[in-house]
């Protein structure tokens, strides 16, 4: 994989991509918030062997700091456009986990047509009527909430509530160790605070492509397992539980996922 650099005027984005082939289906690898592209390594270790794959540190995470956070979720999607065009990537399979879901989800919206596939791990309609007021009012107070944990207890929820297994709680680790408190904070209080702020301003999510879900059995984030129960219900989207899987599901079962992805791929 080569690391590139998109240059915004808040700051750099920093990006990473296989030699792309004429004729290959692209994959964008959308990690969710706080995490960085390290996420999907075991997907892009095998995938690549078949697929264009495109992965990124989304605007504020890894490498693609210092970054100014004043942005919105739709500004996070058209920069992942930009980056798309850049490398003339296009009809890209859009795979996003957890805040990477919504990314893809805004993406469709403002890009309609454009997404030749989208797989959601671990993430949630990117529509308001799924949530309660209580959780909307949580989300647009995160950070004060972060901030009155001691560092390394937040460290610590941050890695088990993640994940599973010890090869997946290994790459939360190695991500939590990036950052200091202060920078954790606001990095996933501003996280949190756009994605509540897509919600109330809408409209609301469209898929407007081939799309599947997959979530862990074991996903303890917030209500993630109930908002994947009411989106294959009322969308017939398929839905693939993970067993030992938590919210982190292509870390802690990367053969099953990757499976999933190359068949869900194989038949677009």
């Amino acid at each position: 994989m080569r690391e590139k650099i998109r240059e915004t005027d808040r700051g750099p984005i920093h990006y990473w991509v296989n030699d792309f082939r004429p004729g290959r289906r692209t994959l964008a690898l959308l990690p969710g918030l706080t995490a960085d592209h390290r996420l999907f390594d075991r997907q892009t270790a095998e995938l690549a062997e078949d697929c264009n794959i495109l992965t990124w540190d989304a605007p504020g995470h890894g490498a693609s700091r210092p970054f100014r956070l004043d942005f919105t979720l739709g500004d996070k999607a058209d920069w992942l456009h930009a980056i798309l065009q850049a490398e003339a990537a296009e009809r890209p399979v859009l795979i996003g986990q957890s805040m990477g879901g919504y990314v893809a989800q805004r993406f469709m919206q403002r890009f309609p047509g454009e997404a030749a596939g989208f797989v959601s791990i671990d993430s949630a309609p990117l529509e308001r009527s799924y949530m309660t007021a209580a959780e909307i009012w949580l989300l647009y107070r995160t950070e004060p909430m972060y901030r009155a944990f001691p560092w390394r207890m937040l460290e610590r929820l941050g890695v088990r509530g993640c994940a599973e297994t010890e090869y997946g709680r290994s790459v939360m680790r190695d991500i939590f160790a990036s950052y200091a408190k202060d920078e954790y904070c606001r990095l996933a209080g501003h996280g949190y605070l756009l994605l509540a702020q897509a919600l109330d301003q809408g409209p609301d999510g469209v898929i407007d492509c081939p799309a599947i879900l997959i979530c862990g059995e074991n996903d303890r984030a917030g209500s993630t397992k109930s908002y994947n129960r009411r989106w294959t219900r009322q969308t017939g989207l398929p839905l693939y539980w993970i067993k030992g899987a938590g919210h982190n599901s292509n870390t802690d079962r990367p053969d099953e996922v990757n499976r999933i992805i190359r068949g869900f791929v194989q038949n677009l």
